[in-house]
């Protein structure tokens, strides 16, 4: 071959490897130290339904081993009280509120036509495929189902889930309404769906272990419809209760589920070299689950926006921490980011902080960084809205209702309104939240304001 045609050859050598699929030109992981980010997301958990976050009914080892590897946040929040708005902020980093997703997209006739993530609002994949991550997603989108909004248009380079709000366990319930696809083909999956996500994650990983790689795994447990994994049985048959035993069986198949992914990272000596977030979308509607908190899904009670919220980095988190500074799954974008080593450029508008630098400790033990991650976290819901500064709450907790206050610390259950007692405090935080409401834009569309 001549010099020239060598050249040739090398030059259309390059140009292929430039346009294979990111899977296909990983490169040697030696000569990349950046970590992987692993983020799993729980639907409807809530705060109180694993045991390292004080459930005496139920056992999650794997989430417990999580949990006791890094940091357990008791005072971690997310950004609405239901699914799709909820996870819009995850992906984004940025309040949903900023770009008009407000509401789930509604059922039946009453269907959003236009719900979905907005083109313009790149998704944390987008941010992570650009700087040179494998990208996957398994589980739950509920972000968009139209043309231009599933995974695999908005960053994620595999996808095996469901595009819709919720699906079956068992596969002899499963329905074509809710059809289990890999990428955009539908498949006839077999196994139990949280068993098959836990699979799908692991293998996943498997794949992607010479490179970094960001895995988003949105399980659907423990949203309904509730069907207990007969295998699950013997595990939780001591609770009396059905209706709570059957609960019970689905937090426990989701440890399992978590279990099989972190259980891969081990097997491919990953664990020191990945982040892992674990988060709830929002409280359960199974307002027990929330206890000690007031209220549970669909409200801005402490029950519907406080979730159970974890983070794992072995060598860059310490372990065995309990933080009760107040962080919000808007953190979750913003960490895996600078994890990754990506600027974070100001027209972002990210809403919010990388939590590494306040989980750093100096060589005291203290915390290098003694501040709070956010000074207020704000909510809208409609006509309904919070907001949390400091020990102070302020709610509207129902449709057009007059807003009551509350000090958390000493009334951490919400049960003692203080507005008329403290006008000036109330006054104070709606302050806060005009001002930070002011930055937000109409709903694209309407939803109802107790709709699962």
């Amino acid at each position: 071959m001549s010099a020239r045609a060598s050249v040739i050859a090398a030059a259309a050598l390059a140009l292929l490897a430039a346009r294979a699929p990111a899977q296909e030109r990983a490169p040697d992981r030696a000569a990349d130290p950046r970590p992987n980010v692993v983020v799993i997301v729980a639907d409807d958990l809530g705060w109180g339904d694993l045991s390292c976050y004080g459930a005496k009914d139920v056992a999650t080892p794997r989430l417990d081993a999580l949990a006791a590897g890094g940091v357990r946040f008791t005072a971690g929040y997310a950004t609405a009280p239901v699914c799709a708005p909820s996870r819009a902020a995850l992906l984004s980093g940025r309040y949903a509120q900023r770009f008009g997703f407000e509401f789930n997209q509604g059922q039946g006739e009453s269907r959003a036509a236009n719900f979905g993530l907005p083109a313009d609002v790149p998704t944390l994949a987008e941010r992570l495929r650009a700087a040179g991550y494998a990208t996957g997603m398994v589980g739950k989108w509920h972000l968009g189902d139209q043309p231009g909004q599933r995974p695999t248009e908005r960053g994620f380079d595999d996808f095996f889930g469901f595009l819709d709000n919720a699906s079956h366990d068992d596969p002899a319930r499963r329905r074509d309404r809710f059809p289990i696809l890999r990428g955009t083909e539908t498949v006839k999956e077999k196994e139990r769906l949280t068993t098959a996500f836990g699979r799908e994650s692991a293998a996943f990983v498997e794949r992607n272990a010479a490179r970094p790689f960001f895995l988003h795994v949105a399980h659907a447990a423990v949203h309904a419809p509730i069907e207990p994994d007969p295998r699950v049985a013997p595990r939780v048959a001591a609770i009396a209760d059905e209706r709570r035993r059957d609960y019970a069986n689905a937090v426990v198949s989701l440890d399992d589920a978590v279990g099989a992914l972190l259980d891969a990272l081990h097997a491919n000596g990953l664990d020191e070299r990945t982040l892992v977030l674990f988060v709830s979308d929002n409280g359960s509607v199974r307002l027990v689950s929330n206890a000690p908190w007031r209220g549970g899904k669909t409200q801005l009670f402490e029950g519907g926006v406080r979730v159970p919220f974890a983070m794992r980095w072995p060598g860059r988190v310490p372990a065995g921490g309990v933080e009760a500074r107040r962080v919000s799954t808007l953190d979750i974008a913003a960490t895996a980011l600078a994890a990754a080593g990506v600027a974070r450029a100001p027209e972002w508008a990210l809403d919010g902080v990388d939590l590494l630098p306040f989980l750093a400790k100096g060589a005291d033990g203290a915390a290098a960084n003694g501040t709070e991650p956010h000074a207020a976290l704000f909510w809208r819901f409609g006509s309904r809205f919070a907001v949390r500064a400091g020990d102070w709450k302020l709610v509207a907790p129902v449709p057009d209702s007059a807003a009551m206050l509350f000090d958390c610390a000493a009334d951490p259950g919400e049960r003692h309104d203080l507005a008329a007692a403290q006008p000036e405090k109330a006054k104070e935080l709606r302050a806060l939240w005009d001002e930070w409401n002011a930055k937000n834009v109409a709903p694209l569309w309407q939803g109802k304001e107790d709709q699962e």
